[in-house]
């Protein structure tokens, strides 16, 4: 706390006071003596007088102000003084004292209201920059190219109301991309609202999107938001956009060509304002020719496109995402892992990635948790990073003789223990990549013996 008064008496009243309660303080007989200490030392509170000889409280402030020394103020004047208090403000003061004091109490009392109001704006300021250090482009840590198109194209479009398309293989990051887009927009203060379409039951998917009226179906006991207006003056983020049911399809591109939802059981329109986003790993140009997506809703969604390369084509982001995930989990776990051997980190770089930026997370993460030292080496990765033929789906093939019967069903294999891999598991979404039936799937799967998570 430093103090400055060009009176003795109350300048030593002042530190008695601010002493005897726990305030460390440094005391100015004038401006010119304060900023002088201000300059060579941080101080978290300046009490300062504002009528002073030399340099007054006014001009104190000023330079204060001019230099951007980050201290809150107090400034202590007479009522009869009104029009310098409000110039005090005007200078960036947080609240006054008039003198001569009533009490005591008044003084500190103010001087801890002005303390907590600078925490509660120092860690408001905090949270923004984490805040934009999170979502500035997302956790999204690249130097390649084609991410940096990315960044270069979420820069200008973020304030646009256009709908965008996200696509890209499982793990890529279209979320964390869909993050930037929102809170890098106007709409960054407003709610950015997510489901995954693929995730949730054709039969309550309807309700979850536009809501519903009370009554609207037997256990509609009150009337309910959908996810539009709990977005609205915000983003909807439509994840695996191709997994809607045709008969939905039709009315979202209503709701987005008509800029109104009507919830179910409804009689009434709401009008609303959303930007949706919408992602998914499929190519909907052929689910548009093979009949499970609509084309008049895919021409609507596809205005601003943007795809997002698997990892395996942008392979000099990976040394960056290692270090990225290395400080991430050490912060996390409580660990003190530094670095990586070159060996180690070359075995990541051959790695073809399958499930891209997800399954490298994943496998730092493990890897981690399982090292016994500070530095992760060959030894602490995962089978089938440290012997690619062990990998579902390996790079290395090795032909069992010459049977192409024989060797088709080892490949068959391995491309559905890498689909399943890939998908987490969701057999749906694998047949999808494996271009082959769902009960083709499971007939295969039975057929080889390949056990997976249930989806």
């Amino acid at each position: 706390m430093l103090v400055v008064d060009d009176d003795p008496m109350l300048r030593g009243m002042l530190n008695e006071l601010l002493t005897g309660n726990g305030y460390r303080v440094t005391v100015a007989g004038d401006g010119r003596e304060a900023l002088a200490l201000l300059e060579g030392q941080p101080f978290d509170h300046l009490l300062t007088d504002i009528n002073m000889p030399e340099m007054d409280g006014l001009a104190l402030l000023e330079a204060v102000q001019a230099r951007g020394l980050q201290v809150p103020v107090t400034v202590v004047s007479a009522y009869s003084d009104m029009e310098n208090v409000v110039r005090a403000f005007r200078l960036g003061a947080s609240d006054f004292i008039a003198k001569p004091f009533r009490s005591e109490e008044e003084v500190l009392l103010t001087l801890q209201k002005v303390a907590a109001k600078h925490r509660l704006e120092r860690d408001n300021a905090r949270l923004r920059e984490e805040l934009r250090d999170r979502y500035l482009f997302g956790n999204i840590v690249a130097k390649s190219r084609a991410m940096t198109d990315i960044f270069a194209t979420i820069g200008k479009i973020a304030d646009y109301h256009t709908t965008v398309l996200i696509t890209g293989e499982s793990g890529t990051g279209k979320e964390l991309i869909t993050r930037a887009i929102h809170y890098n927009s106007n709409r960054k203060h407003r709610p950015l609202v997510s489901i995954n379409c693929g995730g949730i039951p054709a039969n309550l998917l309807e309700s979850e999107l536009f809501g519903h009226a009370k009554g609207a179906f037997t256990d509609a006991h009150r009337a309910r938001k959908g996810l539009f207006e709990e977005a609205n003056g915000g983003t909807l983020f439509l994840d695996e956009i191709a997994e809607l049911p045709l008969a939905l399809q039709v009315k979202l591109l209503r709701a987005l060509q008509e800029e109104e939802i009507r919830p179910l059981g409804d009689s009434r329109s709401i009008k609303l304002d959303v930007r949706i986003i919408a992602a998914t790993a499929r190519n909907l140009k052929a689910e548009v020719a093979a009949g499970r997506f609509r084309e008049d809703l895919y021409y609507r969604i596809n205005v601003l496109p943007i795809a997002v390369p698997p990892l395996r084509e942008r392979k000099e982001d990976i040394p960056l995402l290692a270090a990225h995930f290395l400080k991430k989990y050490n912060r996390r776990m409580g660990l003190d892992v530094a670095r990586m051997e070159p060996d180690c980190l070359q075995r990541l770089l051959a790695y073809d990635w399958p499930g891209n930026v997800r399954e490298l997370e994943n496998v730092v993460e493990r890897t981690m948790a399982l090292a016994d030292g500070p530095t992760l080496t060959v030894g602490d990765l995962p089978p089938e990073l440290r012997d690619p033929a062990a990998a579902p789906g390996g790079e290395r093939f090795h032909p069992a003789g010459y049977s192409i019967k024989k060797n088709c069903k080892t490949l068959e294999r391995r491309l559905i223990v890498r689909a399943l891999a890939e998908t987490g598991g969701n057999k749906t979404r694998a047949a999808a990549l494996l271009e082959i039936s769902i009960p083709a799937l499971l007939y295969k799967i039975k057929a080889y013996g390949i056990g997976s998570p249930e989806k």
